[in-house]
């Protein structure tokens, strides 16, 4: 096991962010295909809550989110529809963390349907939902995987769902961070995350922040640079920081900038 704090860390203050080098500290997965780098989950974490506040995933996937959580105390609750990735997960928490208090509580379940986590409860929410069927998660096909579904529109439809459930258990004013890239069909651009961040913003979500993160080290890049192609490579993905709304909170000002 790495080095459970690491030494220096610089939180990011602008709407790009590159990390070339992966994350190696504390139980961190690189191995696990698709999760994202620790720098992103720590700089959320950071960023957009406190010691002591409970964090959520609802798509845990390697536990990276967890991981974090833990060793920046924070109380960690996560799910996945998978109970062999929320094994995972459990073994990536289990660390001793000498000046930690909080174990993360990681569970199967559906982030369309949180039934065990109360009504603004959380306060973060931060998770990288897959992107369509690109890569399948698990060794066994689930009932309800979104990872499974073919289609941007179908796909969306069920992404709103998590959102709903996502706007349920977040306190007012309070953030939700989503990251989620595009992808191509036929060598044409599929904008799946915005379609992704409408779905969000449809269900009472307001933009905080549209952050681009860099990609590095992917694994088809030295394939298609040497072969003839008439597309561009898709070298970013967004993190789209959302806010919930305080109560009763006057939003004419914003959503008039938006017409």
């Amino acid at each position: 096991m790495g080095s459970i704090v690491k030494e220096e860390f610089d939180v990011q203050t602008t709407t790009v962010w590159s990390f070339p080098d992966r994350g190696k500290w504390a139980t961190h997965n690189a191995k696990y295909r698709g999760n994202w780098a620790p720098q992103i989950a720590r700089n959320i974490i950071l960023l957009y809550s406190s010691e002591n506040d409970t964090v959520l995933d609802p798509m845990v996937g390697s536990g990276t989110t967890m991981i974090e959580a833990k060793l920046l105390k924070r109380k960690g609750i996560a799910f996945d529809i998978h109970p062999e990735v929320v094994a995972l997960a459990k073994k990536g928490c289990d660390f001793r963390n000498e000046n930690g208090k909080h174990e993360p509580k990681i569970s199967q379940g559906d982030a369309r349907e949180l039934k065990s986590v109360e009504d603004g409860s959380v306060d973060l929410i931060a998770t990288h939902p897959p992107y369509l069927n690109i890569i399948k998660y698990g060794s066994k096909v689930i009932d309800g995987d979104l990872s499974q579904i073919n289609g941007l529109e179908k796909f969306c439809d069920q992404i709103e769902k998590a959102a709903q459930e996502c706007f349920r258990v977040l306190k007012p004013n309070k953030y939700c961070a989503i990251l989620i890239g595009d992808t191509r069909r036929r060598r044409h651009f599929v904008p799946l995350a915005y379609n992704v961040m409408q779905r969000f913003l449809k269900v009472g979500f307001i933009l905080k922040e549209d952050i681009i993160k860099l990609q590095h080290n992917c694994s088809t890049t030295r394939y298609w640079n040497a072969q003839k192609r008439d597309f561009q490579l898709i070298m970013h993905e967004h993190l789209f920081v959302f806010r919930k709304p305080a109560k009763d909170e006057n939003l004419s000002d914003y959503k008039n900038s938006m017409i």
